[in-house]
């Protein structure tokens, strides 16, 4: 995703609490054309800290005096019996999983409004959030789906219209992909918390879609492709 509004011109700044990135991002910085006028830049930031997320956001929004859009990603997972879900396990969960979405939309939002800017935010939720998987214990990573998709609806309402100042008019949506081949489910193949075939014998095509996949969703919906869709 963050490829794809690089090639349409932006400048991406990537935020994850990882010190530096991985080598997926190495390569597609190397991939990005400078022709096409945007950059590919990274930071490292705890989304559940509120102080660091206004902070670093803050200082991307002052660089041009604008900050057009959001792509809120960040998710970690565990495979658990409901029955054996520990109280501190669902904290972490959720403040990664929901607060640090609703932090990051907010501290977004708040330059947006700063700077008159007509944003546009896409919360990444799951399928998860509305079906249980079959097979696949995850109660509360499915349920912090479920309270992402619901947090969208409402910020939708809250900052959709345009005010009498030129403030607002902040689009917002989720999106709700399948399954996706990630590091984080091979990790759950790896370890027989998944099992492959059955994910690919549930799906229509046959298989488990690719990061790649969602490259155009991503910039459709922070674009004016997407200008009359809110959750």
């Amino acid at each position: 995703m963050a490829e794809g509004l690089v090639e349409a011109g932006g400048t991406v700044h990537c935020l994850d609490i990882l010190p530096a990135p991985d080598d997926s991002f190495g390569i597609a910085r190397e991939r990005v054309k400078h022709e096409h006028g945007g950059s590919l830049q990274y930071h490292q930031v705890d989304v559940s800290n509120s102080e660091q997320l206004e902070q670093l956001i803050g200082k991307i929004a002052s660089e041009k005096q604008r900050l057009d859009g959001l792509i809120a990603a960040a998710g970690i997972q565990k495979v658990c019996s409901a029955l054996e879900y520990s109280s501190e396990d669902i904290a972490k969960m959720l403040s990664v999983n929901y607060t640090g979405v609703f932090l990051a939309a907010r501290a977004c939002a708040r330059q947006m409004y700063k700077y008159r800017i007509q944003g546009s935010m896409c919360l990444i939720a799951s399928m998860s959030g509305t079906i249980a998987n079959k097979g696949f214990i995850a109660p509360v990573y499915n349920s912090s789906k479920a309270a992402v998709v619901q947090l969208a609806r409402n910020l939708a309402m809250e900052w959709g219209r345009m005010n009498p100042d030129g403030s607002g008019g902040i689009r917002v949506n989720t999106l709700s992909p399948g399954h996706i081949l990630t590091p984080m489910v091979e990790e759950n193949f790896r370890k027989g918390e998944a099992d492959r075939k059955a994910w690919e014998e549930n799906s229509m095509l046959g298989r488990i879609s690719e990061p790649e996949e969602y490259k155009a969703a991503g910039l459709f919906l922070l674009s004016r492709a997407s200008s009359y869709m809110v959750s």
